[in-house]
């Protein structure tokens, strides 16, 4: 089973991207995961270069989405939303239809009590939008992450760490369902 993991955030000590590494860490038998890293190398969206010959980076992100059993994006939020970045990534595929049945979890973390609900809630909406199949209990939103992790990034917290287990369990639940 085939995970492609996508951290939302371009920052070098993204708690997000530290927290989907410890997630993937965790996986179940039989879950192997594959790190998206180019988030950053997309160009911006643009319909009029979205062609059979789209540009290098997009094309490798929509081969990578082809090839998974499904995906987890791990995303922080930014001023009430999904971070540009990952929005993009998200635009690109809208008319390619990767997502279309692909199953997806998602998971956002942020240093607020909410967890980052707008993102995710922005995020569950567009991915819905595209038809991925999002199983029950693979959506977690993670507040005060700060608390939760060590400053070496390391989980510290047990509700949290079989929060994120029950992630993995039902998107793998999911991929096994067909």
């Amino acid at each position: 089973m085939n995970i492609l993991a996508v951290s939302g955030s371009l920052r070098r000590a993204s708690s997000n991207s530290a927290l989907l590494g410890i997630t993937t860490a965790m996986a179940p038998p039989g879950m192997s995961f594959t790190f998206y890293e180019g988030l950053g190398e997309l160009p911006h969206f643009n319909p009029d270069i979205d062609t059979d010959d789209a540009p290098a980076p997009v094309a490798e992100l929509r081969s990578r989405l082809r090839t998974a059993d499904a995906v987890l994006i791990c995303t922080p939020e930014y001023a009430n939303g999904v971070p540009g970045s990952l929005k993009n990534a998200l635009d690109w595929i809208v008319s390619s239809g990767e997502f279309m049945g692909k199953p997806a979890g998602v998971i956002s973390a942020s240093p607020h009590l909410l967890g980052g609900e707008k993102a995710h809630d922005s995020l569950l909406l567009t991915l819905r939008m595209m038809d991925a199949k999002i199983p029950e209990g693979a959506t977690l939103k993670i507040g005060s992450i700060g608390l939760k992790l060590s400053k070496d990034g390391v989980l510290k917290d047990p509700d949290t760490e079989s929060a994120l287990r029950s992630v993995l369990e039902a998107l793998a639940g999911a991929v096994e369902r067909g």
